[in-house]
């Protein structure tokens, strides 16, 4: 089931993306940062517990060094029809977003967005690299090493005490 292909990255920080305006991030301006990404959605059964819940999390730990890299994803369901700027719109009006939304990915199969295919590569889930739904969260250390995975059904919240591990790593 999507078997976990070999990537020569060792690190989130060798990867730039693209905003939701299309402008390349270099993801190395987050080391020395706690990352949590996430592939959302606006239209998922988890969308308004998820983002809800990111929002607190990117509140309360910000300043201590988290980063929430939140990427669209239409693969389930189609439950992300939108443009990655109306996204980001719909998550910084009705859930108050202050991180950054990303260009929307794909996240498995062979067109998946290389930091999708980096990510899997590191820490494979229930359904072996593929990601199951919307809201799988990967938790990255400081250096950009991926440590943790996290389906969708698992609340922002309950992963806490990792992410303030990994912050005072």
């Amino acid at each position: 089931m999507g078997g976990a292909s070999s990537v020569p990255e060792q690190s989130i920080h060798e990867f730039t993306v693209k905003d939701s305006k299309g402008k390349d991030v270099d993801l190395s301006i987050y080391k020395g940062k706690v990352v949590l990404v996430v592939n959302v959605a606006s239209k998922c059964g988890f969308t308004s517990s998820n983002y809800a819940k990111l929002t607190k999390l990117y509140e309360k730990y910000r300043t201590k060094g988290l980063e929430i890299l939140a990427f669209p994803c239409n693969q389930f369901l189609k439950q992300e029809p939108e443009s990655s700027e109306k996204v980001e719109e719909f998550a910084c009006s009705r859930f108050n977003a202050q991180y950054p939304i990303f260009q929307k990915v794909r996240v498995n199969g062979p067109k998946a967005a290389p930091i999708y295919k980096f990510l899997k590569a590191k820490k494979r889930g229930f359904l072996g690299s593929s990601i199951k739904w919307n809201f799988t969260k990967f938790l990255v250390d400081k250096e950009g090493r991926v440590i943790g995975r996290y389906g969708p059904a698992t609340s922002p919240l309950s992963i806490e005490g990792d992410i303030q591990k990994a912050l005072n790593a």
